[in-house]
């Protein structure tokens, strides 16, 4: 799995979690619903670390909290 396949599905994963939309999503972090969907279709290669730190206020959790999953192990390099 690469970085941007693990991100796209903990975003998914945690919305779920949290019984919300990536709409409302969005909008509790202050970032475009264009910009979140892009990182959850992969769309975007690199998202920013500012953006999945805002992406975790919206989910009132912290970073470590994002990347303390499964997902991220064993990630390949090549988006």
């Amino acid at each position: 799995m690469t970085i941007k396949d693990a991100t796209s599905k903990r975003i998914l994963q945690l919305c779920g979690e949290n019984n919300i939309t990536i709409n409302r999503l969005a909008n509790l972090a202050g970032i475009t619903q264009s910009t979140l969907n892009d990182v959850v279709r992969g769309k975007s290669k690199n998202p920013t670390i500012k953006t999945i730190y805002y992406i975790c206020f919206g989910l009132g959790i912290e970073l470590k909290d994002f990347f303390d999953s499964d997902l991220f192990l064993n990630l390949l390099d090549n988006d």
